[in-house]
């Protein structure tokens, strides 16, 4: 491994999720500033009393297709969801296997598992770039961080693909080209949409808490069928 390769896989990621980690502080910092206002509302729900289970169920909703009518109408594109997160998180955590445990990559077998799941996000990535330069209605409220954030987590599952092996022996382009796209990445992510995982679990605590006050959290079984 070159001297180059090796700044690149630590040093310089070091860096990056030192920077990443800051601006995440200062925001959650700035989230904290501001209280939310009082229930207008008056209490009609168990959840007045103990707003614990429909502050749980609001968090877990993300697990919970079956919550929301469009994702029980529209699995498809749940699923899409799913493979597409799962993706995200492998080639993510690949970036802290290699240069930190090497090791969990010896095995074919994990080679193969990292490579489906990653694999996974790259084609539904495609399918996402496809869909929202096709579809009319995704043009129109698409913005150029929309756009840009797609293609970038998108390349990016490309060259994790490729780099899972972590085989140096045909050369160190794309392992250097995967370790500068996940610096890039960890610097631009405050900046983007693809930061909106550090707002779900303030959002949905406050959903969950008003919800439950009004008696609609968690919902029942004939809720979810209507």
């Amino acid at each position: 491994m070159s001297e180059t390769l090796h700044f690149v896989e630590h040093r310089l990621q070091e860096i990056a999720l030192c920077w990443m980690a800051t601006l995440y502080i200062i925001r959650i910092w700035w989230f904290t500033r501001f209280k939310a206002s009082n229930e207008r509302q008056s209490p009609t729900g168990k959840g007045t009393v103990k707003p614990t289970a429909s502050i749980i169920y609001s968090l877990a909703n993300i697990a919970m297709p079956w919550g929301m009518e469009s994702t029980r109408q529209r699995w498809f594109m749940y699923l899409q969801f799913v493979v597409f997160h799962l993706g995200a998180a492998g080639a993510i955590g690949l970036s802290f296997i290699i240069p930190y445990a090497p090791q969990l990559l010896e095995s074919q077998g994990s080679v193969i598992i990292f490579r489906l799941i990653i694999g996974g996000g790259f084609v539904v990535g495609t399918m996402r770039i496809i869909h929202r330069i096709s579809n009319r209605y995704m043009r129109a409220i698409s913005t150029p961080d929309d756009y840009f954030s797609l293609f970038l987590l998108t390349v990016f599952f490309f060259f994790a693909f490729l780099a899972v092996p972590n085989d140096l022996s045909k050369g160190e382009t794309i392992m250097m080209t995967y370790f500068c796209l996940t610096a890039f990445f960890l610097v631009y992510v405050p900046f983007s949409k693809i930061s909106h995982y550090l707002y779900y679990p303030f959002t949905r605590y406050y959903l969950g808490r008003t919800m439950g006050r009004r008696g609609v959290f968690p919902l029942t079984q004939s809720s979810t069928t209507k």
